[in-house]
């Protein structure tokens, strides 16, 4: 199984080889390769997979696809409290 997550591009290095720039993902930075989508530009969303930009989205799907992933987090996060309750009660 593949996860690619959305990301704001902050700021584009086109002085590197392979095309490199810095993408916050809800305000953690990191750096992303961007040679696949290399006429991305800053303030526009890319999505990400294990450190390269696969394709540009726009700011509306961004936005949902990160609110899709908090909910599954918060589903995820009463499972894994429900199997310690359950744990805790047997």
């Amino acid at each position: 199984m593949c996860l690619a997550i959305p990301g704001k591009v902050l700021s584009v290095d086109r002085s590197t080889e392979p095309l490199m720039g810095k993408v916050s993902f809800g305000g953690i930075q990191k750096q992303v390769c961007l040679d696949w989508t290399p006429d991305v530009r800053e303030g526009e969303y890319v999505v990400v997979h294990v450190g390269f930009a696969i394709s540009t989205m726009d700011e509306e799907e961004a936005g949902e696809t990160l609110r899709l992933i908090q909910q599954m987090e918060g589903m995820l996060e009463k499972e894994l409290n429900s199997s310690a309750t359950d744990s805790e009660a047997s």
